[in-house]
């Protein structure tokens, strides 16, 4: 595309190079390569203006940026936006030929529950015969269901790579694609270009305040993805519904709490593998189950349904495909045992709240002892919730450990001492701290009883572990696995001693 053409579309004036040809865009230099134009962002730190430079020699054709600062040389026509952030991402919807417009979008946000939402509309769509995308925290799924990994670690990636996503999942032969929308995602404009017929919202609780500098500030972001779509599905039991519903073009509730909703929930049953409830809808009422656990995840069943059922698949396909969903990796994940050794199970719980509900839902089903292994991240992540999961943890489990999950250049021992001190401060002493996480784990498995519980919350579906200045990889649940070797190993030495 002529550069020309890429700012008549953006409505951006241009003084000169409009012929230069712009087959790519970014605002990463480094990232840079033949042909792109670079966005040079100012951040809070650094102004993406010094690199232009080095974008320039890695093949840059051009810059867009918010004005040229004095004392800095542009070799190449430079494009004056309104914002640098947004102009990424509108150029890159552009230059990737606005792959969304051509598939149905169903974007989900919230505090809690974003992940397994998203993978039930994935299965539900999958299920009622549309070929299905999926771009989540996990990673992103074209319609063979086949995991990849973004080339960026965040939970949404950036425009450019959402926009070459959608198009591959478009090229793939996908009708619809789940987007898991993160609330950095939504502040930053990386999904700004994606056209959204559906937005589901889980709930809000306090996460990220120290980006996002208030609750007020969090929810802000948070509603852009309601504000966008054509359709909102909103939880009427989370408080902040009632101010996002005159935001929404459209809108559908759902509760698992009450009945006043569009789609609700009754006799809910907790067994031991399966969750099983009279679900109502505008369309009648149905028998459900949803083989997970959790009384919780009915919320996020309905949800999705809701979510699914907008873009057009009707009730009874739902109900059949909610009964085969088959979970989500990392999310109250059961690690394979042998007779006689403790349930473990990972689980991708970091906040307090998510905590909670996921001991909680696991005591249920808690023959011994509760234990869980937790750290709590380091480095600019919100360190507000530190003592507030010592807290949570000590308050529903009877063995606690404290150990390192992404501490980055945060010392550890620092972390370890908050929650500590939250524990401390509720007046309980059920707790130690291991600061490697591979001996944490090591030494829940192998003090626990047989009927005892360990649930190993953080890491989920992670695939590093970030220590200090250090990334290094990272399986949780081959951790656990190796424990449950060292385990066995231990107890055959015990008897061939006696």
């Amino acid at each position: 595309m002529r550069l020309g053409d890429l700012a008549a579309a953006l409505a951006l004036p241009l003084e000169s190079g409009g012929d230069v040809e712009v087959t790519g865009v970014t605002h990463q230099a480094d990232w840079a390569g033949p042909g792109d134009a670079f966005v040079a962002v100012r951040g809070a730190r650094v102004d993406g203006h010094t690199f232009i430079g080095q974008a320039v020699e890695r093949g840059a054709v051009a810059v867009l940026g918010e004005g040229l600062p004095g004392g800095i040389d542009c070799p190449v026509p430079y494009v004056v936006v309104p914002g640098a952030r947004a102009a990424l991402a509108d150029a890159a919807a552009e230059l990737a030929g606005h792959p969304s417009r051509a598939l149905q979008i169903l974007g989900v946000t919230g505090t809690d529950g974003k992940t397994t939402t998203s993978c039930l509309a994935r299965h539900l769509l999958r299920s009622a015969g549309r070929a299905t995308g999926l771009l989540s925290t996990i990673g992103y799924e074209l319609p063979d269901g086949v995991l990849r990994q973004p080339p960026t670690h965040f939970t949404t990636p950036e425009a450019p790579q959402v926009q070459q996503i959608l198009a591959d999942e478009l090229g793939a032969g996908a009708q619809a694609v789940v987007v898991e929308s993160s609330s950095h995602a939504l502040a930053l404009d990386r999904v700004r270009g994606v056209d959204f017929d559906v937005a589901v919202w889980t709930n809000l609780t306090g996460e990220h305040l120290d980006f996002h500098g208030s609750m007020e500030g969090y929810f802000a972001d948070k509603a852009k993805l309601v504000q966008r779509a054509r359709h909102a599905v909103l939880n009427l039991d989370d408080p902040w519904t009632e101010r996002l519903l005159p935001m929404a073009a459209r809108h559908t509730t759902y509760s698992a709490e009450g009945t006043d909703a569009d789609w609700w929930a009754t006799d809910i049953v907790e067994a031991a593998e399966e969750l099983r409830f009279r679900l109502h809808t505008p369309q009648g009422a149905f028998d459900a189950a949803l083989p997970m656990i959790g009384r919780f995840n009915v919320a996020n069943g309905l949800a999705a349904m809701a979510g699914v059922h907008a873009l057009g698949v009707d009730v009874p396909t739902l109900v059949a495909g909610l009964a085969t969903f088959g979970g989500v990796p990392g999310r109250m994940e059961m690690v394979e045992r042998a007779e006689g050794e403790p349930r473990v199970i990972v689980d991708f719980a970091h906040t307090p709240p998510s905590l909670e509900k996921a001991l909680a839902t696991v005591r249920v089903t808690t023959e011994g002892r509760l234990w869980v292994v937790l750290g709590s991240a380091g480095g600019p992540r919100d360190p507000s919730k530190r003592a507030p999961l010592g807290d949570v943890a000590t308050a529903m489990a009877d063995v606690v450990v404290f150990t390192e999950e992404d501490h980055r250049d945060t010392p550890l021992q620092d972390i370890l001492d908050e929650m500590e001190r939250g524990a401390r401060e509720a007046g309980r002493d059920n707790y130690l701290s291991i600061s490697d996480r591979r001996e944490a784990i090591e030494y829940a498995v192998c003090s626990a009883s047989p009927s005892d519980t360990i649930v190993l919350a953080g890491k989920g579906p992670e695939e590093t572990l970030e220590r200090d200045t250090e990334t290094i990889p990272w399986d949780e649940m081959s951790e656990a696995r190796a424990a449950l070797t060292v385990r066995r190993s231990m107890l055959a030495g015990e008897h061939e001693e006696h």
